[in-house]
C-alpha cells in the first residue's frame, strides 16, 4: 500500500500496456500492485485482486487498443471488481480510447460507439477519466463524470525542436478535422500551417485532392492523433514532395498500425515518425523510422496532482522550454 499526501493510494496495470505502466510507477513513486487476470478457454475473463483495495483511491491503466473488445472487457470487469471490494474511487488512465472514431451518425442507422462505452465504463464504476487526444473532443461531454484530455503535441513538438533542430518548417494536418492539433504543433514552432484536402472513398482509404497552403522549399512535418493503415500518411507525404516540399516527418499521439502500416511507412518518402507509447508496439511493429516517446513520466506526475487535488493542465502544456535548453 502507498500512502501519497495521506491518501490510500493503490496502482494497476491491466494486459493492455505494461511497459508504459512502469514508466507511470517510476515516475509517481507508486507500487503496481497486483491483480491476476483468468482468460477461460471458451474468451471469458476472469478478475482476481489480490490484495485489499478497501477505502483506496485506485488507479487502473489501460489502453483499449487492439484487442480492443478484450481489453475493453478487461477493464470494465476490473472496474466492477474494484467497486465491490469497496474501493474509494475508480480512477482509469485510458491513453488510448478505442471507438473514439465512431463519436457521432456520419449516416443513417450507425451508432454512436465512443457514447456507448462511456455509458459502460461510467455503469461499471469508473469515477474519471484520463485521456491523451481523444480523436474528438466532444467525447468528454459524453461522461457525467469528470474526464480529462490532454494533448501529446507539446511533448512531440519538443522532440523536433531539441533532438532534430528544423528549420524552415511548415506543419501540415492531414485533414480539415485535425487542423486545431495542428495549430497548436505550429504555434510551438512559430511555423506556417498547411491543410492537405482529402477525401474518402471508403473506410481506411484516403485520396489526396489538394494541398492548402505553401509547402514548397520547406521542412513539412505531418501531425495526426491517429495512425492506422498509414495510407492516409503516405499518399499524403507523397503529395507534399509533388508540391516541393524538401523532407516530410510525421508526429501522431497513437501507433494504431493496423494490416502493413509499419511496412508502408518503411517504402514511403516519410523520413522518420515520431509517436508516443500510449499504445504498447510489438516486435513487428517497430521500425528504424519510428521513434516511440513515452508519455509516462507525465501520467505518473498528473496521479500525484489528482491525489493532492492540485490542477494538472499545465503538466502537459509546454514540457520544455527553449530559455531552459540554451
Amino acid at each position: 500500500m502507498s500512502i501519497v499526501y495521506g491518501k490510500k493510494i493503490k496502482l494497476f496495470a491491466l494486459s493492455s500496456n505494461k511497459a508504459l505502466a512502469e514508466e507511470i510507477s517510476a515516475s509517481s513513486g507508486i507500487e503496481i500492485s497486483k491483480v491476476d487476470v483468468v482468460k477461460f478457454a471458451d474468451g471469458e475473463i476472469s478478475i482476481n485482486i489480490e490484495e485489499s483495495v478497501r477505502g483506496h483511491h485506485v488507479f487502473v491503466i489501460q489502453s483499449t487498443s487492439s484487442p480492443a473488445n478484450e481489453h475493453l472487457m478487461e477493464l470494465l470487469i476490473f472496474s466492477d471488481a474494484l467497486k465491490r471490494a469497496s474501493a474509494k474511487s475508480v480512477t482509469v488512465i485510458m491513453p488510448y480510447y478505442g471507438y473514439s472514431r465512431q463519436d457521432r451518425k456520419s449516416k443513417s442507422r450507425q451508432p454512436i460507439t465512443a457514447k456507448l462505452v462511456a455509458d459502460m465504463l461510467q455503469v461499471a464504476g469508473v469515477d474519471r477519466v484520463i485521456s491523451i487526444d481523444l480523436h474528438a473532443a466532444q467525447i468528454q461531454g459524453f461522461f457525467d463524470k469528470p474526464i480529462d484530455n490532454f494533448p501529446a503535441a507539446p511533448l512531440l513538438a519538443d522532440y523536433f525542436l531539441y533532438n532534430k533542430k528544423l528549420d524552415n518548417v511548415v506543419v501540415v494536418s492531414p485533414d480539415h478535422g485535425g487542423v486545431t492539433r495542428a495549430r497548436m504543433f505550429a504555434k510551438i514552432f512559430n511555423s506556417p500551417l498547411a491543410i492537405i484536402d482529402k477525401r474518402r472513398p471508403a473506410p481506411n482509404q484516403a485520396e489526396v485532392q489538394n494541398i492548402i497552403g505553401d509547402v514548397e522549399g520547406k521542412i513539412a512535418i505531418m501531425v495526426d492523433d491517429i495512425i492506422d493503415t498509414a495510407g492516409t500518411l503516405v499518399a499524403g507525404a507523397q503529395a507534399l514532395l509533388d508540391a516541393g516540399a524538401l523532407e516530410v516527418y510525421a508526429a501522431a499521439t497513437h501507433a494504431v498500425f493496423s494490416n502493413n502500416a509499419v511496412c508502408r511507412l518503411e517504402e514511403s518518402v516519410i523520413k522518420e515518425v515520431v509517436v508516443t507509447d500510449t499504445i504498447e508496439l510489438n516486435s513487428e511493429c517497430k521500425s528504424h523510422k519510428v521513434t516511440q516517446l513515452s508519455i509516462g513520466p507525465l501520467l505518473g506526475q498528473s496521479i500525484l496532482h489528482i491525489v493532492n487535488d492540485e490542477p494538472i493542465s499545465q503538466i502537459f502544456d509546454r514540457i520544455t522550454h527553449k530559455d531552459d535548453k540554451e
